[in-house]
């Protein structure tokens, strides 16, 4: 199965699909996850809407996708050999104008993932899933060194902080997340919180 669906994917070059993530962000900020449709994507892109449930499947599917091409690295792939200097390369591999579009796309979501299961399914599999084990592996790797308890109750919380942090300076100071507010957030809140 994995087999024909890279099969499937591999018809398009990683240079037109960025181009098609981009089209697919772009007309998200335009017009929402609700008014987006194939035939617009298709028409912005110049493809058919074939190509396009051929290559993604879905219209979730898609935005999950276009959305994942956005992460600047996979957090599993980040080891210093301290979580500080890990939390540290996250930050710094993060660009502030993008995670400003990020955040903005993402609270326009957020009411679109409660009226589609399949957005929410998509955007869990493809986006948030990889990026908690992700961190949860960061995680076990500073418990196994010795910088964190194993038996420190705010493991679990830590994927909670870092999307509070997304969701609420917004919402509280009226401006995006950026690299100064993480580094800040993370040193005053998630390295205390896990006696870091």
């Amino acid at each position: 199965m994995a087999d024909a669906e890279s099969t499937r994917r591999s018809r398009i070059t990683p240079e037109r699909q960025a181009e098609l993530h981009e089209a697919v962000l772009d007309l998200l900020r335009e017009v929402g996850y609700e008014a987006l449709t194939m035939d617009a994507v298709a028409a912005r892109t110049k493809s058919s809407k074939a190509t396009l449930y051929r290559q993604w499947g879905s219209k979730p599917e898609l935005v999950a996708r276009a959305l994942r091409c956005t992460q600047p690295v996979s957090l599993r792939e980040i080891d210093t050999g301290s979580l500080r200097g890990d939390f540290e390369v996250m930050v710094e591999g993060s660009d502030d104008d993008q995670m400003a579009k990020d955040t903005a796309l993402i609270r326009g979501l957020a009411h679109a993932v409660h009226a589609s299961p399949e957005l929410h399914k998509a955007l869990r599999d493809l986006l948030v899933d990889p990026e908690i084990t992700g961190l949860q592996t960061m995680l076990q790797r500073a418990v196994d060194r010795g910088e964190v308890a194993p038996d420190c109750p705010a493991l679990d919380f830590v994927p909670h902080m870092l999307i509070g942090a997304f969701i609420a300076l917004p919402l509280i100071e009226d401006r995006p997340v950026d690299r100064a507010f993480l580094r800040q957030f993370i040193d005053a809140v998630v390295f205390p919180a896990l006696g870091v």
